[in-house]
């Protein structure tokens, strides 16, 4: 394999082309180091070394350390090894190797963000904030199921009736225009049309009748 371009990536890493193609990103000791340069062949010893374990053990640490400071779906922490481009199969042997010790666990974070804001969010809008976060369909479905059955449940009759009161909206004195303003914001928080309409409009346990 031959070096057939050398770019600046960061002021203190570089990426390195191989047969002009994109191979991986070096700190610039590191290109010393190996000794690559532009139209050099690089060894077969080295090649092996940065691909088998330099940039292996760097992916990993780097994931470790994003996630000492806050939990990632795996599909976030893909996206930010990526950003440090480092090759899609190394990606991979990081996230497998942070999955392998719990340390990432969609079902997990799903099921910790649906109980963390069961009493704010409604369930499209959970669902919504997830599939964001890229948890997969199947994860959230077993994600629910653990929440319900942990005796996780949403009234959101309630949730309409708190959300109004602190917004000093009174049903018996609103306006039309009050109460439009307030059909939109409720119908914007992922409310179902019915419950707002029966909220905004209608007679409703919700405020006491």
């Amino acid at each position: 394999m031959i070096v057939t371009g050398i770019e600046e990536f960061t002021k203190s890493r570089s990426r390195v082309f191989l047969d002009g193609e994109f191979a991986f990103v070096l700190y610039k000791g590191e290109l010393r180091h190996y000794h690559l340069k532009v139209g050099e062949a690089v060894s077969e010893a080295d090649y092996g070394q940065i691909m088998g374990e330099l940039l292996p053990k760097r992916a990993k640490l780097r994931a470790m350390n994003l996630l000492l400071k806050k939990d990632y779906t795996t599909a976030q922490l893909r996206e930010k090894l990526q950003k440090g481009e480092y090759p899609a199969d190394i990606v991979q042997q990081a996230l497998d190797y942070v999955e392998a010790f719990h340390y990432t666990d969609d079902l997990r974070y799903a099921t910790d963000y649906i109980t963390y804001h069961q009493d704010s969010k409604t369930k499209l809008r959970l669902e919504q904030d997830l599939r964001a976060r890229g948890i997969p369909k199947d994860v959230l479905e077993e994600a629910w199921k653990s929440w319900e059955q942990a005796g996780g449940c949403q009234h959101e009759e309630e949730m309409i009736g708190e959300l109004l009161r602190k917004r000093g909206y009174d049903p018996e004195n609103a306006t039309p225009t009050q109460q439009k303003k307030e059909y939109g914001f409720l119908m914007r928080k992922g409310f179902s049309a019915e419950k707002v309409r029966r909220a905004i409009w209608g007679r409703s346990e919700m405020w006491g009748e």
